[in-house]
């Protein structure tokens, strides 16, 4: 298991057509965990359903920002997905933004990620 770097974890995000959102083109901050949506915390990873990527995977844009492996200048890494403190045109999956790797936030988090051939392994053991 690894972080994902910042392109791998936009494709999850936009899919392979693109897209602006991982819902498609249409602006909806009510399919994610923003600021203009008032909740003030994270929320449980499946609470949006309607913001589902195309690959399936859930609350890639707000709830928290998500770290990459993907180093933006030596001792900064690239942030991924915007937050629940974040403005919902900061969730756009393409924004950049980046942070000191030491920076420590309530708002910012990972996700780990496994390719499918190692997680078949891992399900046969």
């Amino acid at each position: 298991m690894n972080r994902r770097s910042a392109q791998q974890w936009e494709k999850t995000a936009r899919g392979t057509r693109g897209n602006v959102y991982p819902w498609g083109g249409q602006p909806t901050p009510a399919k994610c965990n923003v600021r203009e949506n008032g909740v003030g915390a994270t929320t449980p990873g499946d609470r949006y359903q309607s913001g589902v990527s195309p690959y399936g995977v859930y609350d890639l844009c707000g709830n928290v920002w998500e770290w990459c492996s993907t180093e933006s200048k030596p001792g900064r890494y690239e942030l991924k997905g915007g937050a629940w403190t974040s403005p919902f045109n900061r969730a756009t999956p393409s924004s950049f933004n980046d942070a000191a790797a030491t920076m420590c936030d309530d708002d910012t988090g990972f996700r780990c990620a496994v390719s499918a051939d190692a997680l078949e392994t891992l399900l046969k053991r």
